[in-house]
């Protein structure tokens, strides 16, 4: 398998991943926020599409093709973490599908040593190659998909790397109950002024 293509395998693999994490869920469990800043599941599918517009178009000095979701124009700060109101679940899915169809044709087009610049970063760092690009996004993705392994949890309790996919221990509810309890001692005994 050549450079190229094993990038745009961990690429895929970390859309499919945030993607998944939607799967079953109400409007209303994908939009909570469930951590002090925000987090939500569909406002990291929103990030991630504006993350692969950016790297992969403006990178590349390759315009986007229509308009996008939403305009940053007005907007507040991490309005990319959130869906509006009027954006729904599938105009938000439909638009990162459309991105990564963008995407995907710059990945096609460009040799992994083609020349970029991100005009967000730092001048001594600007100037960049696909390699670096597809790099930079697979990480974030990834940490990303990461973030929403955790909310996912949080909403109802599932868990997994990847559909059809666990990468977790086959042990039942009361096992993980019983490694909770274990864990919250451990962590009460590590501390001085929660020592009994």
């Amino acid at each position: 398998m050549d450079e190229k293509t094993l990038l745009h395998r961990y690429l895929n693999e970390a859309r499919e991943a945030l993607l998944w994490k939607l799967d079953g869920l109400s409007d209303y469990d994908v939009r909570r926020p469930l951590t002090p800043t925000g987090t939500n599941l569909l406002g990291l599918v929103k990030h991630a599409a504006g993350v692969e517009l950016n790297y992969f178009g403006r990178v590349f000095d390759r315009p986007f093709p229509g308009p996008p979701l939403w305009s940053t124009a007005e907007a507040l700060p991490a309005s990319d973490m959130y869906a509006e109101p009027g954006e729904s679940r599938e105009s938000v899915v439909a638009f990162y599908g459309r991105v990564r169809t963008y995407a995907d044709e710059t990945i096609a087009a460009l040799p992994v040593d083609a020349p970029g610049v991100v005009p967000w970063w730092s001048q001594s760092r600007r100037a960049v190659t696909l390699r670096e690009v597809l790099l930079d996004v697979i990480v974030e993705l990834h940490r990303h998909a990461g973030h929403a392994d955790v909310v996912r949890e949080l909403v109802d309790g599932a868990v997994g790397m990847q559909d059809g996919n666990t990468n977790m221990p086959s042990v039942d509810q009361t096992w993980w109950m019983a490694h909770h309890a274990r864990l919250e001692k451990i962590a009460a005994a590590a501390d001085p002024a929660l020592r009994g």
